[in-house]
C-alpha cells in the first residue's frame, strides 16, 4: 500500500485574476448558499489508510473578480380499514474487499486467461464499426473485470444467480453483457438495468462501439436501451441497457420475463425503490417453475454487501405472494447462489479537508476551481459535487462569467452540468473528448458517484451534501430534503479522481464531519412515499404486501399510508384488488397521483386531457423558469414572464408557457431568453409531452387526431384542468388561516407558499401543490388556487 502525502494546500488563489466584465453579485437564499448578500505508476490503493489530514481554506479572500422483520400476515382490506378509520378519527466502506463464503466463491484459474468465446466478434461488420471494435479491444483487455471472464461464465453454468462487487470502473457493466450474449444458455436477450437514463444510454452506446454493431432499431443493431419517453431498441437487440422503471413496465406486461435469457441489475448498493422491487421479483421468479429454460440473474454491486444479497437469495426468508410460494431454490445444481468479487484499479488520492464548516458551497467550490485552474498542470479536468439544478446551473454562470475575464494565456475553462433533468444531447457533452488547452468542470449531482465514469478526472471537490427523498408518516407527505452523504457515497466520490491517475479530493466539510457520517445511505424503501411500489406490485398481481420479499422490510405505518392513499385516489378497490382506474395509471411512466390526474383528465366529465399532458411534462422536469441571481434580474423576468402568469397559479401558468413554446417557430431559443425560460428544460418538455400523447393514444385515452390547442383555457377550461389536479394531489391541500398563514387538510401542518410561485404574496381560500419542501420552512411548490367547496367535494368523495 503507498502512502497518501500530506499537504498543507491552501484555497486562496496563487495569482490575481485579471478583472474582465464587472457585474452585480447576489446570491439567492437556496441550498448550498449562505443567507449574506499526467500519468503515474500503477498503486494499489486501500481506503482504510489514514486519509491526508491538509487543510484547505476556501473562504480566504480572492480577486475581486472572483469573488464571488416481517410482518403478520394481514388482508389488505383488514389494513386498509384500521388505517382508514384512524385517519378519520384525527381528521464505499472502509474495506475494499467483502466477506466471502467460501463454498461458493469463483476465482479465475488464470488471471492471465479470459477465454475466446467473450472476445468472439461479429461477422459482416461494417469497415467503421470494425475499426472503432478494433481500437477498443485493447482497452476492454486492460480492465480489471477481463481476466474473470471465465469465471463469471463459469459461475452461471453452476447457478442461476450470481452476486458480483466490484469496484467502479472495473469494467462489470460494459463487460459482463458481452461475456454472456454468446454463452449456450444465452438464446434471447440480455437486460441491463441502470439508476439513471444518462448512464443506460451512455452504456448502450460504448458497448455497441466494443462490439462493432449498430445501437437502436436497425435491424442490424445489436445492442439498444429503454428510458423513460426514448425507446432504441429492435426485434434483434441481444444487449438491452434499461432504467430500473423500464424493467419494471416490461414485469408488468411479462410476468416470466419471456424475452431474456439474463437479467443484470447494476448498481444495486444504491438501493433504489425499485431496485427492490425487482430483486424481489426475480427473486420469486427464480424459484419458480413458470420457465421452460431459467432465468440467469446477476446482482451487482460497487460495495461489498455480499451477505446480505447471498442470504436474500439464498432462501433466508419465504414468500407466500400470489405468485409463487418460495420454500427452497430448487433447480438441480442451480439452488446455490455464486458470488465473483472484482478488484479495481485505484491510484492514490489525497483528501484534503475545510479547517471550519461552511454551508456556502457554491462560493467555495468556485474558489477551488480557479485555485486548481491555476495552481495544477493539464490535463486534468475538475469533478465538481453538488445538490441539484440550482446549485450547479448558478455555478456554471459563475465559471463561465469569471472565464471571460482570464488571460488568453491561461488555458479555457470549460463548465460542463451533469444533472438527471438534462436533455440528452447535453449530457452526451461529458462522455467527448477534452478540447486543446482546455481543462473541464464537471457540476453533477449525485448522479456522477458510480452511474456514470467520466475519463480525465483529476479533482473532484465535494459538497458533502445530496438531495433526498423523505416520506412523512405523520404528514402522509413526501419531501425533497439537502442532507449529509454517507461515508460510503463519500468514499466513491473520491475515488472518481484516482481512476486513470493519483489525484486529489477537495472536501467541503471537516475531517469531524466526515467522521459523523452514517456509514450507509439509507435505502429508499425505508425512507420514501411507498404508493408507487405498492401500485405496481396490485398490477403484478400481488396482493400481500406485507409478506413480499423485501431485501429491508418497510415499516409497517409507510405501507399503511400508501395503501390508504391508492384508496383515495380510486387506484384501489374498498377489497384491496386494483381497480380499473388503476390497471391504467400503472401502465404510465409516472408516479400515481399524476397518473390519476392523467386519468381523471380523460373521462368525458373533464374533457382536457391534452392540456393536462402539457402540464405534467413540465412538472416532469426539474425547473421550467431560469434561476436567476440578482434582484434587478428577477425584477426583468417578472416583467418579461408577465404574458405567460396566470392569476389561478402555477399549473395554468406552466399550461401557457409550454403552449407558447410550442407555437413558437421561428427562434425557440430566443423566446426562451427573451422570457426567462430555460431552453434545455423546455426541449425535454416537448420530448415528454410527445411520448405522453402516444401512451394515450395506445391506451385508447386520446384520438390520433386530436391536436393540442394554441389558446389559453377558458374559466370553464380552467376549473376543469384545476379539478383534475386536485383530483390527484387532494391530500397536498390547505386552507387559510386567519393569521394569513395555510395549514394542510392531512395532517394540520402549516406550510407557506414558495417564493418561485405565481402566488407567492397572495392570499387565497385555499391551495393545492404538488411538491412539499423543507429548507428551514415548510413550502407549497408547484401551487394553484382552488375553492374550499371544491376541496371537500373531493374529500367527501373518497372518505
Amino acid at each position: 500500500m503507498s502512502k497518501e502525502k500530506s499537504s498543507g494546500a491552501a484555497a486562496s488563489l496563487p495569482v490575481d485574476l485579471p478583472k474582465g466584465k464587472k457585474r452585480k453579485r447576489a446570491r439567492p437564499a437556496k441550498d448550498g448558499w449562505s443567507d449574506r448578500k499526467g500519468a503515474g505508476q500503477l498503486t494499489k490503493f486501500d481506503d482504510s489508510e489514514t486519509e491526508d489530514k491538509a487543510e484547505v481554506t476556501p473562504n480566504e479572500d480572492i480577486p475581486r473578480n472572483v469573488t464571488s422483520a416481517k410482518s403478520d400476515a394481514e388482508s389488505t382490506v383488514e389494513i386498509l380499514a384500521k388505517a382508514h378509520k384512524r385517519q378519520k378519527s384525527d381528521a464505499a466502506p472502509q474495506s475494499t474487499k467483502p466477506n466471502r463464503k467460501p463454498e461458493q466463491q469463483v476465482r479465475p484459474k488464470n488471471k492471465q486467461s479470459a477465454g475466446p468465446r467473450h472476445s468472439q466478434q461479429i461477422q459482416n461488420v461494417p469497415h467503421h464499426l470494425q475499426k472503432k471494435r478494433d481500437e477498443l479491444q485493447p482497452v476492454r483487455k486492460s480492465l480489471p473485470i477481463w481476466p474473470q471472464a471465465d469465471a463469471i461464465k463459469a459461475a452461471l453454468k453452476k447457478s442461476n444467480i450470481l452476486v458480483l462487487t466490484g469496484e467502479t470502473g472495473s469494467g462489470k457493466s460494459t463487460q459482463v453483457p458481452q461475456f454472456l450474449m454468446n454463452e449456450p444458455w444465452c438464446t434471447k436477450c440480455i437486460a441491463i438495468t441502470q439508476p439513471r437514463r444518462v448512464a443506460a444510454i451512455s452504456l448502450a452506446h460504448r458497448v455497441a462501439d466494443e462490439m462493432g454493431s449498430f445501437m437502436g432499431k436497425s435491424p442490424a443493431a445489436r445492442v439498444g436501451y429503454s428510458v423513460r419517453f426514448d425507446n432504441a431498441t429492435g426485434r434483434d437487440t441481444k444487449v438491452k441497457f434499461l432504467t430500473e422503471g423500464m424493467l419494471l413496465q416490461e414485469m408488468l406486461r411479462d410476468r416470466t420475463m419471456s424475452q431474456y435469457s439474463a437479467v443484470v441489475v447494476d448498481e444495486v448498493h444504491e438501493r433504489s425503490v425499485n431496485v427492490d422491487l425487482i430483486l424481489g421479483f426475480l427473486r420469486n421468479l427464480v424459484a419458480g417453475k413458470t420457465r421452460t429454460v431459467p432465468l440467469k440473474v446477476v446482482v451487482m454491486s460497487a460495495t461489498a454487501d455480499v451477505e446480505s444479497l447471498v442470504k436474500f437469495f439464498g432462501n433466508d426468508q419465504s414468500s407466500s405472494n400470489s405468485e409463487q410460494t418460495l420454500n427452497k431454490l430448487t433447480d438441480q445444481d442451480t439452488s446455490m447462489v455464486s458470488t465473483c468479487y472484482v478488484e479495481g484499479r485505484q491510484y492514490p488520492v489525497k483528501t484534503i479537508y475545510l479547517p471550519q464548516p461552511t454551508q456556502d458551497w457554491v462560493e467555495s467550490a468556485l474558489k477551488l476551481v480557479f485555485q486548481i485552474h491555476y495552481k495544477e498542470p493539464l490535463p486534468g479536468d475538475v469533478l465538481v459535487f453538488l445538490t441539484g439544478q440550482d446549485t450547479i446551473e448558478a455555478l456554471e454562470k459563475l465559471i463561465n462569467e469569471y472565464a471571460e475575464g482570464m488571460d488568453k494565456e491561461v488555458p479555457k475553462l470549460l463548465a460542463l452540468p451533469l444533472f438527471a433533468a438534462l436533455p440528452q444531447h447535453a449530457q452526451q457533452r461529458i462522455f467527448q473528448p477534452t478540447p486543446y488547452r482546455t481543462r473541464r468542470v464537471i457540476l453533477a449531482t449525485n448522479i456522477a458517484e458510480t452511474s456514470v465514469t467520466v475519463s480525465g478526472v483529476r479533482f473532484v471537490i465535494d459538497c458533502g451534501k445530496s438531495k433526498m427523498k423523505q416520506f412523512r408518516n405523520r404528514l402522509g407527505l413526501e419531501s425533497l430534503l439537502v442532507k449529509p452523504i454517507s461515508k460510503s457515497a463519500a468514499i466513491q466520490r473520491r475515488g472518481r479522481a484516482g481512476r486513470e491517475a493519483p489525484g486529489q479530493c477537495y472536501r467541503l466539510y471537516t475531517e469531524d464531519g466526515y467522521k459523523t457520517m452514517e456509514e450507509r445511505t439509507i435505502p429508499e424503501i425505508l425512507r420514501c412515499d411507498l404508493s408507487q411500489a405498492i401500485l405496481t406490485m396490485k398490477a403484478r398481481g400481488i396482493d400481500d404486501v406485507l409478506n413480499f420479499p423485501f431485501l429491508d422490510q418497510p415499516p409497517r405505518e409507510a405501507l399503511e399510508k400508501a395503501l390508504l392513499q391508492l384508496l383515495h385516489l380510486q387506484a384501489l378497490t374498498d377489497t384491496g384488488s386494483i381497480s380499473e382506474a388503476g390497471e391504467k395509471i400503472a401502465k404510465f411512466p409516472l408516479t400515481p397521483t399524476l397518473g390519476r390526474v392523467l386519468v381523471e383528465a380523460a373521462t368525458s366529465e373533464r374533457d382536457c386531457l391534452l392540456d393536462v399532458i402539457d402540464i405534467i411534462s413540465a412538472l416532469s422536469v426539474e425547473n421550467v423558469f431560469l434561476n436567476l441571481v440578482t434582484e434587478e434580474r428577477k425584477e426583468e423576468a417578472e416583467e418579461a414572464r408577465r404574458e405567460l402568469y396566470r392569476r389561478e397559479g402555477d399549473h395554468l401558468t406552466l399550461l401557457v408557457t409550454v403552449k407558447r413554446y410550442a407555437q413558437e417557430q421561428t427562434d425557440r431559443k430566443a423566446w426562451c431568453e427573451r422570457h426567462f425560460v430555460s431552453h434545455r428544460a423546455m426541449q425535454n418538455v416537448m420530448n415528454i409531452r410527445k411520448q405522453l400523447q402516444q401512451q394515450c393514444v395506445q391506451q385508447k385515452l386520446l384520438s390520433k387526431d386530436d391536436v393540442p390547442s394554441g389558446s389559453a383555457p377558458s374559466e370553464t377550461r380552467s376549473q376543469a384542468i384545476l379539478a383534475c389536479i386536485l383530483r390527484g394531489f387532494v391530500s397536498n391541500t390547505a386552507r387559510l388561516m386567519p393569521d394569513g398563514s395555510y395549514k394542510t387538510l392531512l395532517g394540520n401542518q402549516t406550510v407557506a407558499i414558495h417564493p418561485s410561485s405565481v402566488l407567492f404574496g397572495r392570499k387565497v381560500e385555499a391551495i393545492v401543490f404538488n411538491e412539499f419542501v423543507f429548507t428551514g420552512k415548510a413550502w407549497a411548490r408547484g401551487v394553484s388556487a382552488v375553492q374550499l367547496d371544491w376541496v371537500s367535494e373531493v374529500v367527501e368523495s373518497i372518505m
